[in-house]
């Protein structure tokens, strides 16, 4: 883009306003992004803090070894320090929530086990209608008795669920179920690819499946106040083109696909996408966007949209399809 800044120069500033956005310390940064095989650090201490003061040529194995692990462009370090700030608030969670991501990461696989079989039996309760979203659900103690694990384990793990939006803990009060219940069906998606990378792939490719039959059915949709905010969306798409509005454009590339999910009147597929797609922003290819790609993908959103406008659903399928299989070049997925 003509109106970002690239410079090497920002580089130490952004690794260490990363950092910190990250919430963590200079020891806790290399421990995360800059070990060895067997684990152990790469760097020290007093190299890394003589990096983000100064710079120097191992500023690049820092930037390498954070941009991969965090799914981010190598070249937003070289973007002056406003640009890179706001770009991560776009690609990366909110401070309070990374930081909780970071906790979570670090914890056991016992404890992402146990995640995993508390989503499962709430879940059952759910179906079964013993719960129902607000509901009050049983001590820590009572859930270690059934469970058969210890309560400090059930309390890390009633804290993931929390962190990820699927119970809610009053403190003094208790734990109960979210308010929107189908997060136990879509959230434990999130879990997944926050817990394993390698599941992207996959992801992406029940995304675009997904995608592709949500554009077909929106070409048939009867809901006209979700095609008139497509019609909206796609002109600010448009108009954040003209102007070289780098931020506004991948926000209204977002709610386009999230548009178009809701334009189709499936709530699952609406709910999925909306889900998958906020997750694929924040650990998306390395590719990085220029003038070309954005009319690239404004042209491709043209056909889309013609396409529902007319009432075409193959059509629209059609260019959906090879919409999202050029974006897989564009920001090199794969």
């Amino acid at each position: 883009m003509g109106d970002v800044k690239l410079s090497s120069l920002n580089k130490k500033d952004n690794v260490r306003y990363l950092r910190r956005y990250l919430g963590l310390t200079q020891k806790d940064f290399i421990n995360q992004f800059l070990t060895n095989e067997n684990g152990k650090p790469s760097m020290s201490v007093a190299t890394f803090s003589n990096l983000e003061a100064k710079g120097g040529t191992r500023l690049n194995e820092v930037i390498l070894s954070a941009s991969e692990s965090l799914g981010i462009d190598v070249m937003l370090f070289s973007m002056d320090g406003e640009t890179f700030a706001e770009r991560l608030d776009l690609e990366l969670p909110s401070k309070k929530e990374t930081q909780n991501i970071n906790k979570i990461r670090s914890q056991k696989g016992n404890i992402k086990q146990l995640v995993y079989r508390l989503t499962m039996y709430f879940s059952e309760k759910l179906f079964d209608k013993e719960l129902k979203k607000g509901d009050k659900v049983e001590s820590d103690r009572v859930l270690a008795e059934k469970l058969g694990v210890g309560r400090s384990a059930i309390r890390e793990a009633l804290k993931v669920l929390d962190v990820l939006g699927m119970i809610d803990i009053r403190p003094g009060q208790g734990t109960f179920i979210t308010n929107n219940e189908s997060n136990f069906f879509i959230i434990p998606l999130s879990w997944s690819l926050f817990m394993n990378g390698n599941q992207t792939d996959n992801i992406l490719t029940v995304r675009n499946t997904l995608e592709i039959k949500a554009a077909e059915l929106a070409a048939i949709s009867q809901k006209t106040e979700s095609l008139e905010k497509l019609h909206q969306i796609t002109s600010n798409i448009h108009a954040a083109y003209m102007e070289k509005d780098y931020k506004k454009f991948l926000e209204c590339d977002l709610e386009f696909h999230i548009c178009i999910a809701e334009c189709s009147g499936n709530q699952v597929i609406y709910s999925m996408i909306q889900t998958i797609s906020n997750l694929m922003r924040r650990v998306s290819g390395t590719g990085m966007i220029n003038e070309e790609q954005l009319r690239q993908i404004k042209d491709e959103h043209q056909l889309i949209y013609g396409a529902i406008l007319s009432k075409d659903g193959t059509a629209a399928s059609k260019a959906m399809s090879e919409h999202l299989h050029r974006s897989m070049e564009r920001y090199n997925y794969r």
